[in-house]
C-alpha cells in the first residue's frame, strides 16, 4: 500500500497549482490537476514542451470517461477490453473540458492507468490529471522516481517515489474518424484492438 503521507503530499502540491511526478505501468508521469490554468503553464515550462501540443487526461476509472468524452459502441468495446492498461484513446471531447486542454481541437486524450500507485494517486486527488511522460521535450522518459530528480532537479512540486513498470509509453489510439489509427505504437497493437471489437 502507497503511504497516506505521501498522498496527502502529492494532492496538496496540485491543490497548491504544483507539477508532480509519479510512477504507472509505462513509464515515469508528469500530473497536473486539469482544469489548472495556472500549473499548465508550469507543466509547458518545466517539459520545455511547445504549447500547441496538448496533454492526455488520466482519468481514476473508465467509467469517467464519459464525463468528458463521447463513447460510442466500439469505443466502449476497446475500454472494456484494453483499459484499465497501457492504451489512450484520441475520442470527441465534451464542451465541459478547458480550452488549454483541447486546444479548440475538440478532441482528448484519456487514460486510465493499470498501476497501484498511479490509481491511488488519482483516487486521492479526486481530480483527472494531465499526464505526461516525464522527461525533458524531445529526451527519453524516465523509468525511476530517481532519474526523475536528476531530470528536473528541483522544478518539480512534489515526487512520488517508485518505478515505472514497461519502459514503454502507451498505445495512443484515434477512434474519431471512422477508421482506428494507431497514432503512437505501443503495447497494445493496432491488431489486438481490431480482435477486440465485435461488428
Amino acid at each position: 500500500m502507497i503511504d497516506k503521507e505521501i498522498l496527502h503530499q502529492a494532492k496538496e502540491a496540485l491543490d497548491n497549482h504544483g507539477v508532480i511526478s509519479f510512477p504507472t505501468e509505462t513509464v515515469m508521469g508528469l500530473g497536473v490537476y486539469f482544469d489548472d490554468v495556472e500549473a499548465y503553464n508550469k507543466l509547458n515550462r518545466v517539459k520545455e514542451r511547445p504549447e500547441d501540443k496538448p496533454y492526455s487526461m488520466m482519468l481514476k476509472s473508465p467509467k469517467e470517461i464519459e464525463k468528458y468524452a463521447y463513447i460510442d459502441d466500439k469505443t466502449l468495446q476497446i475500454i472494456n477490453k484494453f483499459m484499465p492498461g497501457p492504451i489512450t484513446l484520441l475520442l470527441k471531447a465534451k464542451d465541459n473540458l478547458p480550452e488549454w486542454v483541447t486546444h479548440g481541437s475538440g478532441i482528448i486524450g484519456v487514460r486510465v492507468p493499470n498501476h497501484e500507485v498511479s490509481l491511488a494517486v488519482l483516487e486521492a486527488v479526486e481530480k483527472p490529471l494531465l499526464v505526461p511522460s516525464a522527461n525533458k521535450s524531445g529526451n527519453p522518459p524516465a523509468l525511476t522516481s530517481k532519474q526523475v530528480e536528476e531530470i528536473f532537479q528541483n522544478e518539480l512540486d512534489f515526487i512520488v517515489p517508485g518505478e515505472a513498470n514497461l519502459e514503454k509509453a502507451s498505445t495512443i489510439v484515434d477512434l474519431t474518424k471512422e477508421e482506428i489509427v494507431v497514432v503512437r505504437p505501443g503495447p497494445i497493437t493496432l491488431d489486438m484492438i481490431k480482435e477486440a471489437i465485435k461488428y
